[in-house]
């Protein structure tokens, strides 16, 4: 077959492959060309999820009837004239290419006035036929009409989802386009019915109106500018943390974008905050110098690439851990009305009789614990009178501070303190190490041992000799001297570490693994729940969660302490 030149229509439904995925993606990009035109209201209007029609309706500054068959031409655009603007991108669309990509596919039509002409012009694309500009009535702005999306190219109409389903993509793209824009109001109608409405406001209000009340009391501000990149915008607190990604919205210069790598550092700032199923509720807005980012690098223009991508990621992460850490994070217990019984009677406050008698032992504890006095002049003494605790059950620890009582989990507050000892240890100098008189031996696979091998410059940071001892045998000459110490059984510890060997070799970067084994470490080393506590050992840890960033949860992101304020109990209690 000879080499040939593709038909214009061809050419478009190339194109069209690449920017018209779905309804929300020409939604998309026909909103930020209202926004580029100025616009200060934007109304979307979709009927059976955007297949059976679609049409945006702008105030913006309008199209002139003799420039109407540019607009629906491939490589047509007044945002772009020369190779040099592409360097200093400042608008939201610059390719000229989605209005002629949707007309191949689709039937688009662009009803346009310039604001201060008398007439306006209409132009009508059929799937890919193009008609001839003519003069009609219209108000000032422009309205783009699209129906029967992919009507005469059904493979790719048999890949969308339910109209419902089409309908919930559309929606999150206008709020994220409404999020970077908060002086332009939008306003969403799928079936007449208003799914969105915003009005033209400043960035807390808008982030607070997509968020919703309930979330925007648990929203904390991020604001931090470092060698010309700047981090601003409104965190969730780790309890506002969700199933999905989806509350998640991070906009570049006016621009909704989808980083990995930003991702990546939103769920590293809440690291141990959080479970790592969950995800953090964000609205951020990165401001990076046009000349140092590209976002020419996706045709939906969604990706972008930074020039310095470790400055990005460091600034919005330590942005995020900055606030993160100013903010008390501790939980509020939430503390049930007790139920009533019917028929004569009541349930116990307390529970049975049984609970009433170990009730009893464990005052008695309390006051064992309490007897047991420190010299007068030992910091254990001065801790243990200016906050009096007493250990529940062998598992929890209950005490108080100036807005409440705490209720803390031993292993976890422990473990999170071991962790951030361990890391700050790790930050200076080699973990110190002991050596095994006789080599620990464990079973281990090819693959397993191939992995671990690749982790060995992490491994000797550490503490770790760990080396191969034949086919399928590793042999472990050395460990962490906290490991040791704490007596953590050493063979199922690197049973553990061999079964994520894999994934912490396939990890971003050596410091992410080196956390993820400082976990393990810090969570076979820790106080366990059953372990019993002296006094001594008691004031200790109260003191070090104070001295610890994030003790308010442990590595994994399980709460370490439960609060009952004070409000709470008076109102129990029937003082308010």
């Amino acid at each position: 077959m000879p080499i040939r030149p593709l038909p214009p229509v061809v050419v478009n439904q190339i194109a069209a492959g690449e920017v018209v995925e779905r309804p929300a993606s020409v939604i998309k990009e026909v909103v930020e060309n209202a926004l580029d035109a100025g616009s200060t209201r934007i109304e979307i209007l979709v009927e059976g999820g955007g297949i059976e029609r679609m049409e945006v309706v702008d105030d913006g500054c309008g199209i002139p009837q003799d420039e109407l068959p540019l607009a629906i031409a491939s490589h047509a655009t007044s945002k772009v004239a020369a190779l040099d603007d592409l360097e200093h991108i400042a608008t939201m669309g610059f390719r000229g290419e989605a209005l002629a990509s949707i007309g191949s596919v689709a039937r688009l039509e662009i009803r346009s006035r310039v604001r201060g002409n008398d007439v306006g012009g209409v132009i009508i694309v059929d799937h890919g036929d193009v008609g001839s500009a003519e003069p009609a009535a219209c108000p000032p702005g422009t309205r783009v009409k699209i129906t029967d999306l992919f009507g005469r190219v059904p493979v790719r109409r048999k890949f969308l989802k339910s109209a419902q389903a089409e309908t919930t993509r559309i929606r999150r793209v206008v709020r994220d386009l409404a999020a970077a824009n908060p002086d332009v109001g939008f306003c969403l109608v799928s079936e007449g019915r208003t799914l969105l409405n915003f009005t033209a406001s400043d960035a807390v209000s808008r982030i607070n109106a997509i968020l919703g009340k309930e979330a925007s009391s648990q929203m904390l501000e991020v604001d931090l500018s470092r060698d010309g990149v700047s981090i601003w915008g409104l965190a969730g607190r780790p309890d506002l943390a969700r199933p999905t990604a989806q509350h998640q919205i991070l906009c570049l210069n006016g621009r909704p974008i989808v980083d990995r790598s930003l991702r990546f550092a939103i769920r590293e700032a809440y690291r141990g905050l959080i479970e790592p199923s969950r995800h953090p509720t964000v609205a951020l807005f990165l401001g990076v110098p046009p000349n140092r980012v590209d976002v020419n690098v996706h045709p939906a223009k969604t990706e972008v690439r930074f020039r310095d991508d470790r400055l990005v990621f460091s600034v919005l992460k330590r942005g995020l851990e900055q606030s993160l850490l100013k903010a008390d994070i501790v939980p509020p217990l939430r503390v049930s009305a007790p139920e009533t019984q019917s028929g004569g009677g009541h349930r116990p406050l307390f529970g049975s009789g049984q609970r009433h008698a170990e009730s009893g032992l464990l005052a008695e504890q309390a006051r064992e614990i309490l007897a047991e006095a420190s010299p007068p002049n030992d910091p254990v003494s001065i801790v243990d009178s200016a906050r009096p605790v007493i250990q529940v059950h062998r598992m929890f620890l209950v005490t108080e501070d100036a807005d409440g009582v705490l209720i803390i989990d031993q292993h976890a507050l422990h473990e999170r303190v071991m962790f951030e000892r361990l890391l700050e240890r790790i930050g200076s100098a080699n973990l110190p190490s002991q050596r095994l008189l006789v080599p620990e031996m464990v079973d281990a696979s090819a693959d397993a041992i191939e992995s671990l091998e690749s982790l060995g410059a992490m491994l000797t940071r550490l503490g770790f000799d760990v080396g191969a001892s034949g086919p399928g045998m590793l042999a472990i000459h050395a460990v962490p001297s906290l490991l040791a110490e704490r007596r953590v059984d050493i063979g199922r510890f690197m049973v553990d570490l061999l079964d994520r060997a894999a994934d912490l070799r396939a990890a971003t970067d050596e410091e992410t693994a080196l956390r993820d084994v400082l976990d393990m470490m810090a969570c076979k080393a820790a106080i366990k729940a059953g372990d019993s506590l002296n006094s001594r050992e008691l004031a200790d840890l109260l003191s070090m969660r104070e001295q610890v960033e994030r003790s308010s949860n442990c590595p994994h992101g399980r709460p370490t302490t439960l609060r009952i304020s004070i409000e709470e109990l008076e109102r129990r209690f029937g003082r308010r």
